[in-house]
């Protein structure tokens, strides 16, 4: 793949974390009462919430006859209700009531650049003024943007844009299966994939199989396994086993660990996966929706220098606009894409008729040029590591429990645990005692999250935060300080 190396260097992690002191930090969290916001000042952030946000409440209440729960989208789930953004700019956020607020939840991490990046809304106002949002046939977009990604992606040669990171996740399942003539496909528990029914299995905590899966029969799960996070010899294990019965089809994980670096991962952990692999016959998946062009052009695998045989994409791809998914990897493996009777292959068939839309690709390139011109990963990286040594300074100084860390731009503050509870993979009968104390945990994260969004501070669920280039020093240190109105109240 030799026009893959030139890709770029720089990354928005400078320093990897020590995973072994981070979960033995987490460990202690999850080992010791929980430490919340006392009761009453928590209940004065409930009253200043129904205030501030005194537009957006009737909205949602209104919402809620039309839409399940009464939002679109699971990111949007806030407590103690959802609230109603119209506006969003660089680092900030806009309410219904015109309260700002620092965006840390960045749509769930695709915006690098910052919100509505002026340089990349021209280009698609200037596209939909002249082509038109979609037109179902083929645009010169989509082999800009194709390029880019196979120069900058170090294991892509090929490129497929889709409508969403799920339909990534299935079709490079699918491409795994019909390559190696098997079935069996490994996750790292945990982790999520998208929520096709054959990735609805092992999701958020390690060991709970298929808890989650309602409304899917088993058989879709049937050739769905998980492992223990970080864990090498459990890894080998499932490999081995499965070598008896028909084989690995593929090993699938996101290369900073579970949910984004939640549960990171050793440094050598991804080239010890690649090794086992190649040892066992299976193909190595990195799901990159997070990571491609947030931890640098060349992806995570550019960082840890492993190429997987497949990458997912999704977020970055589009650069915050819709329709953000795709599948990238070598020649011979994306040729089943495009197979058929002329071909002599059998294809993997995926579609979408909004897939590779010219609005997506168009947002998509020039996102992409925006954020290698602008050095956007490593800017945003130093943004997450003054932000996370900055949260570390507060809980020493309020003598908390609580954990932060990061893997650059891709921030951490756990005050609850509520992942890292134990559970014995081989007794699924403890699953139920485990989650009950899972929704108490749960319950304190949205309390916090409430309290963050009080203070103007917008999270992913009260405890994952993204940073982007538009997050100068003045806004992180901004933001400490409102984090630091919470603490104090703990």
């Amino acid at each position: 793949m030799s026009s893959n190396e030139t890709y770029n260097t720089g990354f928005s992690i400078k320093e990897y974390l020590d995973v072994k002191t981070t979960y033995n930090q987490l460990d202690a969290l999850v080992n010791q009462p929980l430490r919340s916001i006392k009761r009453d000042e928590m209940e004065k952030y409930l009253a200043a919430f129904e205030k501030k946000y005194a537009t957006s409440k009737p909205v949602i209440e209104e919402a809620k006859k039309y839409i399940p729960g009464g939002v679109q989208h699971n990111l949007a789930f806030n407590y103690p209700f959802p609230v109603v953004f119209d506006k969003a700019e660089g680092a900030y956020l806009y309410d219904k009531d015109g309260n700002q607020h620092i965006d840390f939840l960045q749509a769930g991490g695709p915006t690098v650049l910052g919100s509505n990046y002026p340089a990349v809304k021209e280009k698609v106002i200037e596209l939909i003024q002249t082509c038109g949002p979609s037109t179902g046939l083929f645009h010169e977009y989509e082999l800009k943007i194709a390029e880019f990604i196979c120069k900058h992606i170090p294991g892509v040669d090929m490129f497929r844009m889709l409508g969403s990171g799920t339909e990534a996740v299935m079709a490079a399942i699918r491409v795994a299966r019909l390559a190696t003539g098997k079935k069996k496909i490994i996750k790292n528990g945990g982790g999520y994939h998208g929520w096709s029914d054959q990735m609805v299995y092992g999701l958020r905590i390690p060991g709970t199989a298929g808890f989650d899966a309602h409304g899917i029969p088993a058989g879709c799960r049937k050739h769905t396994q998980e492992v223990f996070p970080n864990s090498i010899p459990s890894l080998e294990r499932k490999l081995r086993f499965n070598q008896l019965r028909g084989g690995t089809a593929a090993v699938i994980l996101e290369p900073v660990g579970t949910e984004s670096g939640t549960r990171p991962v050793d440094f050598d952990y991804n080239k010890q996966v690649r090794e086992l692999c190649d040892k066992y016959g299976a193909l190595l998946i990195f799901d990159e929706v997070v990571t491609a062009f947030r931890v640098g052009l060349s992806g995570a695998q550019g960082y840890y220098n492993i190429k997987p045989d497949l990458t997912v994409f999704g977020k970055v791809v589009a650069g915050g606009y819709p329709a953000a998914g795709g599948l990238g990897g070598s020649t011979d493996l994306m040729e089943y894409l495009a197979a058929g009777l002329q071909t002599g292959k059998k294809r993997a068939m995926v579609g979408g008729t909004m897939a590779a839309n010219p609005l997506s690709a168009a947002a998509g390139y020039y996102t992409l040029v925006e954020i290698e011109k602008q050095k956007a990963c490593e800017k945003a990286g130093a943004a997450g590591d003054r932000l996370t040594k900055g949260l570390q300074e507060l809980i020493k100084k309020y003598n908390l429990p609580y954990v932060a860390y990061n893997q650059g731009s891709i921030c951490h503050l756990e005050t609850s645990g509520t992942m890292f509870l134990p559970i014995n993979m081989r007794k699924p009968w403890t699953i139920p005692p485990v989650l009950k104390e899972v929704k108490v945990r749960k319950h304190m994260m949205e309390e916090m999250g409430a309290a963050y969004m009080v203070e103007g501070i917008v999270t992913l669920a009260g405890s994952r935060m993204y940073t982007s280039m538009a997050d100068t020093d003045e806004v992180i240190d901004l933001a400490l300080e409102r984090f630091e109105n919470v603490f104090r109240k703990v």
